[in-house]
């Protein structure tokens, strides 16, 4: 496996790997849906590959692909079109025999193909959509084509910083370490989080050009009489030579026309100009002398990019920072190009009609491709996978133009919140009750929620994937403070029914007066129901009349008229939180509501209702071990008394019979997955009725006490989540078994994996407070994450009808109220006259919104919907850069880059200056504070001119764009969750090679069914980082790691917590890796952006200070590692308290990197203070106490002598003696929030516990003495492992996180 990371699909590769590049594999038994079998090894193996050759018609006349047999042949199409020498073609087809092949076969089935066979390419007629796509592809080519102004994905979509940090290249250990500064040098602890973290590297070199301009000429489209002749477009070339070429695109290529700007002749030129080939990039090098040379330094320039940087995402919408630079810097890039006003018409053509899609009919016909052998499923999941993304991007496009006022509504005399609109194919609503149908349960508030619901419900629909039941495409938007539903037109939806029928065929028709029960959707609902745990139950329609359901009376089943039967509205999937109704709903309307609960719609989470599940069978487990043994005691019984009573002649018989029963319990013991030796739990049933508690009345006695009986176990779930759920999390945050969240966003997923809703973090935040300074970062985030999803409501109040020019002045306003009060205490809105004239109409309510008024208002907004009271001063304790980037990317705004000052005016001269002084670096840079006087490109970006009067944080340029904020209901693959569960199952039962071969199986999976550029793919790269590096494979774990900041930079965030972790990890196998200097730059630039995502002193910090530490003693820098020891000690002082054992393990650590700096007092004083702590915690027969009391007594003992023979040692680094010690401590990974590292055995280990801190070093007290004395260390000789890691902070091996 040494040269794993070639194996691995890199760049265009992996986007256009075929589905059939594709292994089977053996797995675990049974072959039942969602479960590979060995059957399916039908799958390509590598002897199925072979090279092919494809003729070409132009230089180099040949070229060899490697294929598969079971590859398609447009995938081979796709090949040629990306590959450097044939670039040029793109209409054309592939003979065989002279006999054309389709795109859409495999190559199998290719007649006479073999690996000998040879494919020509011939060049096909243009039509003009192909004429049009070979512009486009062209102008891409040779770098014509700027960057596009995108409706959907924001500014500096997709930014990606890894490239830009300065990383020094090679390995360390190979030369003298001391050489040149380390990235960490002159590092302040206590600078503020700087800004610039997200400003891209600027290139020092251009990409070269290769013509001054290509774009439509002003001649399009031809006459009608030259169409007949075979004329499609008209292009306009300006070579680099300054000459300007009119070029016609003919059905037979490209040819330089007679045309000049002021006279149109489109026929040939004559002759020695008579330049014609079939592709334009042929022509341009026909007549342009330098083009060939340009053409190939930019495809050289290119090539040093790194691939992943470079591709644009196709299954995944990239992540926009809420933090650009401003229009007046140098970053900002907005140049002339006439050709993109022209990109619509050639990616759409004249009618449009190419992006009208059927997105419904799409959908349901790639759920019904045949899903048998690996081949088909991978196959069907790339579609699927390809096809949400389609959808969404086209869905976000859609709501962008209605909240533009773009597209009519339908029905445009009804209100605004009823209106509805269809644009693209696709049906879009307000998640608003626009029609009354939440009247009772909350209005627009249950309506917001029920469609947040509902895309969960479909999300899950989709992962359970039964064949047969169909669901809409659905995707919710939320854009400047509206909240849009996208939903495929599921065929006969807006059909009328005749008089007396229905639309709905299952479920409640009309609320729920009407309930229609069509048998023939019941096998199909009962599967969906058995997997999300829903009972089997009665309702009552508005007439008394009982139909028994087997899901809630909510879920609507639909007959579509293309025959398909369609589930909707999966909003109640799940039953009522009753205890929290019954506690805080005060109704919908009255002086009460105001103070209750919003709306009525809180129900329990999936994953609630799934863990209670779990904890119910092991009670009817255990149940049945109590049953059994009972039963086994009373059999032993009887045996005895049959023998006490039979003669000895029948001893023998009564023995055998003894026996019997037990060799068959050991027989049926190997047959069994668990220890539960041999329960049958096939009579285990649990489920919940989702309609209790809301209105249903049963009428029997009979009915009554099932009624009963459900809604006993819906409080017993509710109360698992009071007394289980939220108790289990807040401990295992206390203790570190997990990583701790860094922000709101890591916050809510980890709270909502453990099936807790948001509305209770108010109850995360008193429990976290219960547990002082240890989970004061759990308190401050929980507080901080109520306050904005507060601003956000109030937000969307305000913004609600807005026209988009007032958008940027009621957000700076608001932020100005809420950030800006200690900088001016009286914030006023500077109107735009022309502006307020226009839209003389609109609702300039936010003009009088006050500090004082918006604090009330977010007091109250806690209040009702956290059940939390805000201490009185809570506006000091908030962190203002946080709570800016949390209510940045809840509502989708991306502000400028520059310094905001929320602190009290300064004097005027130092106005508007950037804190890039303070901060430690730019993107890595270790330059620090330089004395160059030369002007850095950063500081420039800030010379903003000072505001006369009384000047605002924030103003209404501040806020630049506003991006959508989407959430899709794309499911996960299975296949490839599948594979890669296999892989790491294959790890832990020790089958190393089987285990990474279903990995990197699990990888290509991925990589095929995803795209590159996915969130998803992101997270597989981690955790296969993560494995490789416990594997020791620790080149291929660093190519992972690299690719997995690069992709989650992309696809989450530049500054998300994933992207964070996966840079601090990066950084941890670099220095395995021996390359620790770029592991340090990696480590820093991670800790620039904490600071920005959640400050000063976070919990996990710690871990990263340590092991910065220990590679900056790897490194020989012991005067550096012993501040960064320090400044670890003083955040695990104020999260732990000076006496607690993760304390004195770092008093221990720190004892020794003070003695390595010489500083040997020091180092007496911080060993004394861990032995007594020590001492005091775990007794005096404990392990750690008897080590630090050694190692005390050595110290002290040495302290005298190293005084004495200082002298000695100065001689001696005269005399250029080397002191090469060995590395105190041990690196280790940081987990992904929520988990705790898991051992190759799978047992959690602790984050923020002692293990979490490092290790105490190996060594023996004389090898560090030695050395301090400048004496040769000798090899350290092996000890035996340590006895209970956890508590002392020897940890027993760092593992990978999931």
């Amino acid at each position: 496996m040494a040269n794993t990371s070639e194996e691995i699909h890199t760049g265009e590769e992996a986007l256009n790997a075929s589905s059939s590049r594709v292994t089977s594999q053996p797995t675990t038994e049974g072959t039942g849906k969602g479960e590979i079998s060995q059957d399916e090894a039908t799958a390509p193996q590598l002897h199925d590959l072979f090279q092919l050759t494809v003729k070409l018609p132009h230089h180099p006349k040949s070229m060899q692909i490697m294929v598969s047999t079971s590859e398609q042949v447009q995938d081979i199409r796709q090949s040629v079109i990306e590959l450097p020498d044939t670039f040029q073609y793109t209409c054309f087809h592939l003979e065989h025999n002279h006999t054309r092949i389709s795109d859409f076969v495999e190559l199998s089935d290719v007649p006479g193909i073999t690996p000998d066979s040879e494919l020509i390419l011939v060049e096909d007629p243009y039509t003009e959509k192909e004429a049009r796509q070979h512009l486009l592809r062209v102008r891409e080519l040779i770098g014509a084509a700027g960057p596009r102004i995108d409706l959907v994905n924001g500014i500096n979509a997709g930014l990606c910083l890894f490239d830009g940090i300065n990383v020094e290249e090679g390995n360390d250990t190979k030369k003298p370490s001391t050489e040149g500064p380390q990235p960490m040098a002159n590092f302040d602890f206590d600078a503020p989080a700087s800004l610039d973290q997200f400003l891209p590297k600027i290139t020092d070199t251009q990409a070269p050009k290769c013509v001054k301009s290509i774009a439509l000429s002003p001649w399009n489209p031809p006459p009608h009489h030259l169409r007949q002749k075979g004329h499609l477009i008209y292009v306009q070339v300006t070579t680099l030579e300054g000459e300007q070429f009119h070029v016609t695109s003919h059905v037979s290529g490209f040819y330089v026309n007679r045309s000049s700007s002021n006279k149109f002749d489109p026929a040939p030129k004559p002759a020695p100009k008579d330049f014609f080939a079939h592709s334009l990039i042929t022509l341009l090098g026909l007549i342009s002398p330098s083009f060939n040379k340009e053409f190939r330094a930019l495809q050289e320039w290119n090539a040093k990019k790194e691939a992943l940087v470079t591709f644009a995402p196709t299954n995944a919408i990239p992540a926009a920072p809420w933090l650009v630079p401003g229009p007046d810097t140098k970053y900002y890039n907005h140049q002339s190009d006439v050709a993109r006003p022209q990109e619509t018409y050639l990616i759409a053509g004249t009618e449009n009609v190419d992006s009208l899609r059927d997105f419904n009919e799409e959908f349901q016909s790639t759920r019904e491709l045949h899903r048998e052998t690996v081949q088909e499923r991978v196959f069907r999941e790339r579609l699927l996978s390809k096809l949400f993304a389609d959808y969404t991007d086209a869905a976000v496009r859609g709501v962008v133009l209605i909240a533009k006022g773009e597209v009519a509504p339908l029905n445009p005399t009804e209100g605004r919140d009823a209106q509805i609109y269809v644009y693209n194919n696709i049906f879009f609503s307000y998640g608003a009750d626009g029609v009354g149908t939440f009247a009772s349960e909350g209005g627009d508030e249950a309506a917001r929620v029920a469609t947040g619901k509902d895309v969960m419900g479909v999300k899950y629909v989709n992962g359970l994937d039964i064949p047969g039941l169909s669901t809409p495409g659905t995707v919710i938007v939320d854009y400047l403070g509206r909240r849009l539903v996208a939903q495929s037109i599921v065929p006969g939806i807006f059909r009328p029914r005749e008089e007396g029928q229905s639309q709905i065929d299952y479920g409640g028709v009309e609320g729920k007066d009407v309930v229609a029960t069509t048998e023939s959707f019941v096998p199909l609902f009962e599967k969906m129901s058995q997997a999300m745990r829903v009972k089997k139950h009665n309702v009552w329609d508005k007439e008394g009349k009982k139909h028994e359901l087997v899901a809630s009376v909510e879920t609507k089943g639909l007959l579509g008229t293309d025959g398909r039967k369609y589930v909707l509205d999966l909003y109640r999937t799940t039953p009522l939180d009753v205890d929290f109704l019954e506690k805080h709903w005060k109704g919908a309307e009255g002086e009460e509501a105001e103070k209750g609960y919003p709306h009525r719609m809180a129900v329990l989470r999936p994953e609630l209702v799934e863990s209670f599940w779990k904890t119910k069978m092991r009670e009817y487990v255990s149940a049945e071990m109590v049953k059994r043994k009972v039963a086994k005691e009373e059999e032993q019984k009887k045996a005895d008394e049959v023998k006490a009573n039979s003669g000895k002649e029948d001893e023998a018989k009564s023995e055998d019979a003894e026996k019997q029963p037990e060799e068959e319990a050991q027989e049926k013991k190997p047959e069994e997955p668990d220890n539960s030796t041999g329960i049958d739990i096939s009579g285990f049933e649990f489920s919940l009725n989702p309609d209790v508690f809301s209105g249903q009345q049963p009428e029997t006695e009979e009915e009554k006490a099932q009624m009963e009986k459900d809604e006993k176990d819906v409080r017993d779930a509710c109360n698992f989540l009071l007394t289980m759920a939220i108790p289990r999390l807040i401990s295992d945050l206390a203790e570190g078994e997990v990583g701790s969240p860094m922000d709101g966003h890591s916050l809510s997923r980890l709270m909502h994996k453990r099936g807790i809703n948001v509305r209770y973090l108010g109850n995360i935040a008193s429990l976290a407070d219960e547990e002082g300074t240890k989970l004061g970062s759990i308190k401050t985030l929980a507080v901080q994450e109520m306050i904005s999803r507060a601003c956000k409501h109030i937000l969307n109040a305000m913004l609600r009808g807005l026209p988009g020019p007032l958008v940027p002045f009621c957000v700076s306003h608001f932020l100005n109220c809420l950030l800006g009060a200690g900088h001016n205490p009286n914030p006023t809105v500077t109107p735009d006259e022309g502006l307020w004239k226009l839209y003389h109409d609109a609702d300039f309510g936010f003009e009088k919104l006050t500090i004082e008024g918006l604090r009330a208002r977010i007091e109250k907004e806690v209040g009702r919907r956290y059940r939390h009271s805000l201490q009185e001063n809570w506006i000091s304790g908030i962190k203002h850069l946080q709570m800016l980037r949390e209510i940045a990317l809840k509502f989708g705004l991306q502000m400028k880059i520059r310094h905001y000052e929320f602190g009290s005016p300064k004097p005027s001269q130092v106005a508007a200056k950037v804190n890039s002084e303070a901060s430690p670096s730019t993107n890595g840079n270790p330059k620090g504070k330089s004395g160059s006087k030369k002007k850095s490109p950063v500081a420039s970006i800030h010379e903003v001119p000072v505001p006369k009067g009384p000047s605002t944080t924030f103003d209404p340029e501040d806020i630049m764009n506003v991006v959508p904020v989407v959430k899709d209901s794309s499911s996960k693959s299975l296949l490839a969750e599948e594979a890669l569960e296999a892989g790491r199952m294959s790890l832990i039962q020790d089958h190393k090679e089987m285990g990474q071969e279903l990995l990197l199986e699990s990888l290509s999976l991925h990589e095929q069914i995803y795209g590159v550029l996915h969130p998803e793919v992101a997270r597989v790269y981690n955790t296969l980082s993560m494995l490789y590096y416990q594997l020791d494979e620790k080149t291929a774990a660093v190519e992972l790691a690299r690719k997995a900041v690069i992709v989650s930079e992309r696809t989450l965030g530049i500054d998300s917590a994933e992207t964070l972790l996966n840079y601090l990890n990066l950084g941890l196998f670099e220095h395995a890796n021996g390359s620790t200097k770029a592991a340090l730059a990696y480590i820093k630039h991670a800790l620039g952006f904490w600071r920005i995502i959640y400050g000063q002193a976070h919990p996990d910090s710690v871990t990263t200070m340590n092991n910065v530490a220990v590679m900056l003693q790897a490194l020989k820098y012991y005067t550096d590692s012993r501040k960064w020891f320090e400044a670890s000690l003083a955040v695990c002082e104020s999260i732990f308290g000076k006496q607690s054992p993760h304390t004195a393990t770092l008093y221990f650590q720190l004892a020794q990197a003070l003695a390595l700096d010489h500083d040997s007092k020091g180092a007496v004083n911080r060993m004394r203070d861990a032995y007594n702590v020590f001492h005091a915690k775990l007794g005096p027969d404990d392990r750690n106490t008897k080590e630090a009391e050694s190692w005390l007594d050595q110290l002290t003992q040495n302290a005298v002598l190293l005084a004495k023979q200082a002298k000695d040692i100065q001689e001696r680094k005269k005399r250029g003696f080397s002191m090469a010690p060995h590395v105190t401590m041990s690196t280790r990974p940081q987990p992904q929030v929520g988990q705790g590292s898991v051992t190759p055995h799978g047992v959690a280990e602790s984050t923020t516990s002692a293990s979490g801190l490092g290790r105490m070093d190996s060594r023996s007290i004389d090898e560090l003495i030695k050395f301090i004395e400048g004496s040769e260390p000798t090899a350290p000789k092996k000890k035996p492992a340590r006895a209970n890691p956890k508590r002392r902070g020897g940890a027993t091996g760092s593992g990978p996180k999931k």
